[in-house]
């Protein structure tokens, strides 16, 4: 790269996070992308019209596109470490556009799972934002700029659900996809004009790229304590609401609206994800996250009372014990975020891959254990395997830090 254009970039770099528009950007891209996972969950009510199979069959769509983020997550977000992060954000945009369009306009169900991976796919175009925003912010603000970002993320999961079920009764289920893509396209718009070219440090194959994953997982025992500490974290998220719906049902004949509802616990994640990342500049990440994992341990422990109160108080006591663990592992991921970016300026979105791959293990863990406990002993049994996890994580995060 000639002097003068390298000199340009990295300019441009430094100034970026001056511009609040950016960070805007940023953060409503990450949220409008990362709620491309989402839009088929509530709708598939309404897909049965159009495609009369058994539930079974329709499940497969959220899973599919679920199936498309996991991978992309592992094999597309590393590219960003080896070329232009504005022109991966971009090209990325396009195939997320397209995969919504495409999915609005099938006719067929075999098709429609198809396009349902690759929007998994395009939708790890959040995962690039959020790289993006560390890699544009001095280290000393560092934390705040991500847990801006990250609130974005997280309103988009929050409201996803909510804009899908709204925009699908009024307009029906094809309109969801189409809006979807509209929003992307904006999105891609605005970053064509606002996000800076990126100076690329890695001059890596992409086979060089995936295996260099495993380098930086040997080399950083911090990255490696952060994945293992949220993946035990996020196992305890998913085995909880893995199996709320059904708890719900059993103990307190509640349906799905009331699971739903409980769902918006999710808000505490906005508070946090801000929160965390001041005080993340401000003190140690590292105490941070310990507070995350302690303030998640306690509210899942919390729930052992659940049947000793009255049946009023056990709702609410649901509710309370949901707000508490997910601002602390919410408040746990961004210190975590805040401690992989200082690792290694050239690898980024590599390690936040390392990071957020070690997440979906969890999570899926944490959905299967959840069923065997819930089938063996109860609700009883899945407060334990979430208590059992989240102290864990705490015993793990609080042994002293290595290099």
């Amino acid at each position: 790269m000639p002097n003068s254009t390298r000199d340009e970039v990295i300019g441009r770099e430094r100034s970026a996070p001056l511009s609040r528009q950016l960070i805007v950007l940023l953060a409503v891209g990450a949220g409008l992308s990362v709620a491309s996972i989402y839009y088929s969950q509530p709708i598939l009510g309404t897909l049965s019209v159009t495609f009369p199979l058994g539930d079974w069959y329709l499940s497969l769509i959220p899973t599919a596109t679920q199936i498309g983020y996991a991978a992309g997550i592992f094999f597309l977000s590393p590219l960003s470490d080896r070329f232009d992060r504005r022109v991966v954000i971009l090209i990325k945009a396009a195939g997320l556009i397209a995969a919504l369009a495409l999915t609005g306009l099938t006719r067929s169900y075999s098709f429609l799972l198809g396009v349902s991976v690759l929007v998994g796919l395009g939708a790890t175009l959040a995962q690039d934002f959020v790289p993006a925003a560390a890699a544009l912010s001095p280290p000393q603000n560092r934390g705040k700029v991500v847990g801006t970002v990250m609130t974005g993320l997280l309103l988009g999961i929050l409201l996803s659900r909510v804009a899908s079920g709204t925009a699908s009764q009024l307009l029906g289920w094809r309109a969801v996809y189409g809006l979807g893509a509209a929003a992307i396209a904006a999105v891609a718009i605005a970053a064509w004009r606002l996000v800076p070219h990126f100076e690329t440090h890695s001059q890596l194959t992409y086979p060089g790229l995936l295996l260099s994953m495993a380098s930086l997982w040997n080399r950083y025992a911090a990255l490696r304590r952060a994945t293992v500490v949220q993946g035990l974290l996020s196992l305890a998220l998913s085995a909880f609401w893995s199996s709320l719906a059904l708890m719900l049902y059993h103990n307190y004949h509640m349906g799905s609206s009331a699971a739903g509802a409980y769902g918006l616990a999710g808000a505490a994640g906005l508070v946090a994800a801000p929160l965390a990342g001041g005080l993340a500049d401000r003190k140690r990440p590292e105490l941070v996250a310990r507070a995350g994992c302690a303030i998640a341990a306690f509210s899942f422990a919390l729930m052992g009372l659940l049947f000793l109160l009255p049946v009023g108080a056990q709702i609410a006591l649901v509710a309370v014990t949901a707000i508490g663990f997910d601002f602390g592992v919410q408040g746990a991921l961004i210190s975590h975020q805040t401690i992989i970016y200082g690792l290694d300026q050239s690898a980024h979105s590599r390690l936040n891959a390392v990071l957020i791959t070690g997440m979906f293990v969890g999570m899926s863990a944490g959905s299967s254990l959840s069923g065997w406990a819930l089938q063996d002993w109860g609700w009883a049994g899945v407060t334990v395997l979430s208590t059992a996890a989240t102290l864990a994580a705490l015993a793990i995060r609080w042994l002293p830090s290595k290099n």
